[in-house]
């Protein structure tokens, strides 16, 4: 007996010719985003390229020790001083009164709309909290100067209060302009979290608040901490804020209450139009904005490893 041949069903052979064929489209697209890749990457290399030559003329005059050790800066003045410590301290410590009102808070938005809102509350809440990344800074910053200053003279103990432009006022606006990014991406984060680990814990008898905190939180901890790099790296580097109210002074002090000016203040201010082009005092603009891209790519150095360490694998 001969055995039954098999037969493939009608059509698959032209199917499996059409599938063979190179899918032009795809090329297409997969070439964009290589283009845009290397557009990012080649945009990364200019601005180092861009900021070397002007840098090496300022070390040539200026040491490193007095630069990082100074503690004045006087870069525009008659008698000149190039010590950076007082644009530094102003930015960190600005910086840190900002993570203080948008990590809280933007993680507590996170937890709340990941957890305990419902759909119909989410999709409301959540665009209507991004709305807040799309308000210019330079609206923030005429804010904190018109009517958060005003507000925290008036209220302050004693009746002295900040002066009129203080690190206080900049750094509160500024965590208010920060919190969006914080949530959204830290709640993405969080919805990402499988539903059978939060099955879990509630299968043993948690409640809703150990759940989100002690499973869906520790779970989610590499996006957050992601989210709040990205926060930071966007508090040092915010200007207008920090040029409006925070002040152009610099001023080495811990005291918020204070006028003070950051890096990125004085990089708006000398490059406004005053300072020649080519003269040495334009050439502190691109030291400083050295230090600041070195700042934010340690940081970033960081945050990448934090990111590998905490990241949770869920298949």
């Amino acid at each position: 007996m001969t055995s039954p041949t098999l037969k493939a069903p009608a059509g698959t052979g032209s199917r499996s010719l059409r599938r063979a064929k190179p899918r032009y489209g795809e090329r297409v697209i997969q070439g964009l985003l290589l283009v845009a890749a290397l557009v990012s990457v080649a945009t990364t290399v200019g601005i180092v390229v861009s900021l070397i030559p002007p840098t090496v003329d300022f070390f040539e005059r200026v040491s490193f020790a007095d630069f990082l050790g100074g503690t004045e800066w006087t870069a525009l003045f008659s008698t000149p001083e190039y010590g950076v410590l007082p644009l530094l301290g102003a930015t960190m410590l600005i910086t840190v009164i900002a993570l203080a009102v948008a990590v809280p808070v933007g993680l507590g938005a996170a937890i709340y709309l990941s957890e305990y809102a419902d759909r119909r509350v989410r999709a409301t809440l959540k665009p209507a909290l991004e709305v807040l990344a799309g308000v210019p800074t330079v609206v923030y910053g005429f804010f904190a100067l018109s009517f958060v200053t005003p507000r925290l003279r008036e209220w302050w103990p004693g009746g002295t209060g900040p002066d009129f432009q203080n690190a206080l006022s900049a750094g509160l606006v500024m965590g208010v302009m920060i919190i969006p990014t914080i949530a959204s991406l830290s709640e993405d984060a969080m919805a990402a979290v499988p539903a059978s680990l939060r099955d879990g814990a509630y299968a043993l008898g948690s409640g809703k608040r150990v759940v989100s905190v002690r499973v869906v939180v520790p779970a989610a901890l590499s996006g957050i901490v992601a989210a709040c790099v990205l926060g930071i790296s966007r508090a040092i580097g915010e200007t207008m804020i920090v040029a409006i109210a925070s002040g152009l002074t610099a001023n080495l002090t811990w005291n918020p209450l204070e006028a003070m000016q950051t890096m990125t203040g004085f990089i708006a201010q000398a490059g406004s139009g005053d300072v020649p082009v080519q003269s040495f005092e334009y050439k502190t603009i691109f030291a400083v904005g050295a230090l600041l891209f070195v700042i934010t790519f340690v940081m970033n150095v960081i945050s990448i490893r934090l990111v590998r360490k905490y990241r949770e694998v869920y298949e």
